[in-house]
């Protein structure tokens, strides 16, 4: 049995990267800070997420830099070689199968959203 699942719940740290492509295929790549439970540091823990079709549609029409969302994806590698070096190079990123819009810092003064609190996606 195998299991690659990844679930996460923090601010995003800027606007989504949006990509359309000719086949109609549309791409969202974001950055998501999530602060640890128990960690003394002021830190996050910061993610690279990648949604495709519909869900990256909303990511580009809803999210924006500090909307608070969960995610629930899997985890990937990215690889290349260095362009200066030649070195074998790799960074983790998340591929998103859920998003949740939780929402902002603005909508929790306003209480806008949904009935429960979130959207899902």
């Amino acid at each position: 049995m195998t299991l690659n699942t990844v679930n996460l719940v923090g601010r995003v740290g800027r606007d989504p990267d949006v990509k359309y492509f000719e086949s109609g295929n549309v791409v969202c790549n974001l950055t998501l800070a999530v602060n640890r439970i128990r960690r003394s540091s002021d830190e996050p823990d910061w993610f690279r997420l990648e949604m495709w079709g519909k869900t990256a549609e909303v990511a580009a029409n809803y999210v924006r830099k500090g909307s608070l969302i969960g995610v629930t994806g899997s985890l990937k590698f990215d690889h290349w070689k260095d362009r200066n070096s030649g070195a074998d190079r790799s960074s983790p990123v998340i591929k998103v199968d859920r998003l949740e819009l939780l929402g902002s810092k603005r909508d929790s003064e306003s209480s806008m959203g949904s009935a429960d609190g979130y959207d899902e996606f």
